[in-house]
């Protein structure tokens, strides 16, 4: 019973499907989380999300120690829910947006949201407004907010408005006041209570760096060969996976069904990567077309916002916002000179000789040098196996990043320090997909 809507402060139509990347950075962002408002109590509220919690739980958790702490519900459900970018979108609010997408990354949905901190009543949308969400407003101040219209009767001549909400839309009631405010109305608001603009401080994206001479390694043809097969590329890879995405920029279309067997059943050598499935509700979900992904979705990535997610004031002035997690070999070069002495590269590889013991104090090995990094200043750690040899062999890249990842967490360092990692076996969407 205790996983049933309504929750302490909101209740949800459809499904975060985000869900598990967002409860694993919320476990990083415990370590620095504090608030004037918790007094001496901030960490009795942790873990913020309780073990076994639904999507929504997690949701409604965050929602209300975000509220807590001094933000009102709409600013809330802007930081956790935003709407997409849009070129159309007021100076302001692109402002606003920016800062607090640098403090908490997005749940999305879908999701239909109905949320309360005790003062604001707010219905709200996620970007790609895929659960309906609809309103009607009656001339005695009763509003009435539900999935389909007519769920509650009210005769039709005391309705002064009706209305349905859009892509990442809101509406509020400030419930002191006696207010509704419209999307825009509430956005303007939030908008205006603080100078985004000089909050999010001088932003830079990768182009804003200077270049790096002789950036990219180049292999002759035998040296280039040893590198793949040590990184398990076969003939069909470069054919059938890397071939197509070369010479037309996306991913290769098929017209037959994977007949391969699953990895964890397969007699044949398989990634690490191959042994992860996407874990949504896939069927129910509706297929989002190339436009409406690109209005909606982003893959943009920053680099120094690992910050106190609940202080009202914090600054966000040394950002570094990305297009792509994807990267060049030119791109890293960039990035390593830009970070300069923040920068720990850790070399992913182990003694080819040595048999699986070998292995495992390599990844200990990997850990232990990555909380030492951190513990001494650095906030960008490389992971490479640029040293594969032939008496090297590299570290799958899911599992070192995975090591790093949770040995940080565990060792409350994690919000300190950013992974980039640098592999040869990373060739598909998918594996990029499991490493993000």
């Amino acid at each position: 019973w205790w996983l049933a809507q309504p929750f302490r402060c909101l209740a949800h139509n459809g499904e975060i499907n985000t869900i598990r990347g967002n409860k694993n950075w919320m476990l990083s962002h415990e370590i620095r989380m504090a608030s004037l408002a918790f007094g001496d109590n901030s960490e009795d509220i942790k873990p913020v999300i309780p073990a076994g919690a639904s999507d929504t739980a997690a949701l409604d958790a965050v929602f209300e120690a975000i509220c807590r702490s001094g933000r009102d519900a709409p600013t809330a459900k802007l930081m956790l829910v935003p709407e997409a970018a849009s070129p159309d979108m007021p100076p302001e609010h692109r402002a606003m947006y920016q800062y607090l997408a640098s403090v908490m990354e997005p749940w999305d949905g879908p999701a239909a949201l109905a949320m309360t901190d005790g003062r604001w009543a707010v219905a709200g949308m996620d970007r790609n407004a895929l659960r309906p969400l609809r309103y009607t407003l009656t001339v005695d101040g009763l509003l009435i907010v539900g999935s389909e219209s007519g769920m509650v009767v009210v005769p039709e001549s005391t309705i002064i408005a009706k209305g349905r909400l859009g892509p990442g839309e809101m509406i509020a009631v400030d419930l002191d006041e006696g207010r509704l405010l419209q999307d825009r109305a509430v956005k303007d608001r939030i908008s205006g209570e603080a100078d985004y603009a000089a909050m999010i401080g001088e932003f830079h994206t990768l182009a804003d760096l200077p270049s790096v001479e002789d950036a990219v390694v180049r292999y002759d043809r035998a040296e280039l060969a040893r590198r793949q097969v040590a990184a398990g590329q076969t003939i069909e890879d470069m054919e059938l996976i890397l071939s197509p995405m070369v010479e037309s920029a996306k991913e290769a279309i098929g017209s037959m069904g994977d007949d391969t067997p699953l990895a964890v059943i397969s007699d044949k050598p398989r990634l690490i990567s191959q042994f992860f499935r996407q874990n949504f509700s896939q069927v129910t979900n509706p297929p989002i077309d190339p436009l409406r992904e690109r209005h909606v979705m982003s893959l943009k990535t920053r680099f120094g916002n690992l910050a106190n997610i609940l202080d009202v004031r914090d600054q966000r002035e040394r950002v570094l916002v990305l297009d792509s997690p994807v990267l060049t070999g030119e791109h890293w070069a960039r990035l390593k000179a830009h970070f300069g002495g923040a920068v720990a590269e850790i070399d992913c590889t182990f003694d080819a000789g040595g048999g699986p013991e070998k292995l495992r104090a390599a990844i200990q090995r990997i850990r232990n040098e990555a909380e030492q990094a951190v513990r001494q200043g650095k906030s960008e750690l490389f992971l490479t196996d640029e040293a594969i040899g032939e008496d090297r062999v590299g570290i799958a890249g899911v599992l070192a990043v995975a090591a790093v990842h949770t040995h940080l967490v565990r060792s409350g360092l994690r919000s300190y320090a950013s992974i980039n990692v640098r592999t040869a076996e990373c060739l598909d969407t998918h594996y990029y997909a499991v490493l993000i």
